[in-house]
């Protein structure tokens, strides 16, 4: 998701330059253009609908429109993240939906935003945040994710740094403990934060890579779609319904480094879910770490030193006046 204006847009449609030459008959590809397709993203899977089919380094490739979502949202995907939109893969979509804890069975990726649900939310107000944070450096047989030996050793270790690890603590006070929250929309919002670290790998670099430009897209669309669903605690969910109040919106341009910084916590969990190769899980990790430095080092600049009261504290205070 993401409003169109970040600067830091998905090139993926630039990878049809180096589709080879031995492109199969138009009928070969498993999906068409035009079709409507189930397509996993994380652990879950949405409805989509194939925009583009290309044949690209002897594999098709299909650019997909997850159905009740932004445009922004739309990306590249190879034939292990789709299926048939068939009534059997339906059922196993309800199935995959009730695993993961949904609050009902959405039809679309929109419905699942507007009301989201994780048990994980509830087990954190029950927590003290050492626990919070610990939790993004194992699985817990709850998450609803299958626990391996191999899922494990695939989690990816995103250190961060003791002072950002205070602003976490200090974040988790304010909101659990003292009822406040965090004044929305945010100034610099994630999508600018974004484009700040950008720039700043440009001047650092003295050139901008696609590869730093995809992570950072990346990391976008992960907090998009983490937010409502684990990002929240359950004091803020109300805010979040005020505050997405319209589907173009998108939480990166409305939330701001406080809750970025939450989903680096859930990352290595996000992650896991994901087919990715360990090479370029361990360019990630790389990149993840430099801009979490790159944070503590705006962190006076990023983050708010106090939250504001919640209606319903300011509406206590009121009565007891």
């Amino acid at each position: 998701m993401g409003s169109s204006n970040t600067g830091v847009k998905d090139d993926s449609t630039t990878d049809a330059d180096t589709s080879t030459g031995d492109i199969p008959a138009s009928n070969s590809g498993t999906f068409s253009e035009g079709e409507k397709v189930l397509a996993y993203h994380g652990p879950r899977i949405y409805e989509a609908k194939v925009q583009k089919a290309e044949f690209r380094k002897k594999e098709w490739r299909y650019f997909v429109h997850y159905l009740g979502w932004n445009k922004n949202w739309d990306e590249w995907v190879g034939m292990d993240r789709l299926m048939k939109h068939t009534e059997e893969n339906i059922l196993k979509q309800q199935a995959l939906d009730k695993k993961q804890g949904a609050e009902k069975n959405p039809k679309s990726g929109r419905s699942a935003q507007a009301k989201p649900k994780s048990s994980t939310d509830a087990k954190v107000e029950k927590e003290d945040l050492k626990s919070y944070v610990a939790r993004g450096k194992r699985r817990k047989s709850d998450s609803g994710i299958e626990k391996d030996n191999a899922s494990t050793e695939k989690l990816v270790k995103i250190p961060i740094p003791a002072t950002l690890k205070k602003q976490l603590v200090d974040d988790w006070d304010f909101v659990t403990q003292q009822d406040k929250l965090v004044k929305l929309p945010r100034i610099p919002n994630v999508d600018a934060i974004l484009i700040k670290y950008l720039e700043y790998r440009i001047k650092k670099d003295g050139t901008m890579t696609d590869y730093v430009a995809e992570i950072l897209n990346g990391l976008r669309s992960y907090f998009d779609r983490a937010l409502p669903m684990m990002l929240l605690y359950k004091k803020e969910r109300q805010q979040f319904q005020e505050a997405i109040y319209h589907p173009d919106l998108s939480p990166s341009t409305v939330y701001g480094a406080e809750h970025l910084l939450r989903l680096f916590v859930k990352l290595p969990e996000l992650l896991a879910c994901v087919n990715i190769e360990e090479e370029t899980l361990i360019g990630m990790q790389q990149k993840f770490i430099d801009f979490l430095k790159f944070l503590q080092k705006n962190q006076s600049t990023f983050f708010l030193s106090a939250y504001e009261g919640s209606k319903s504290s300011e509406g206590s205070g009121r009565g007891k006046g």
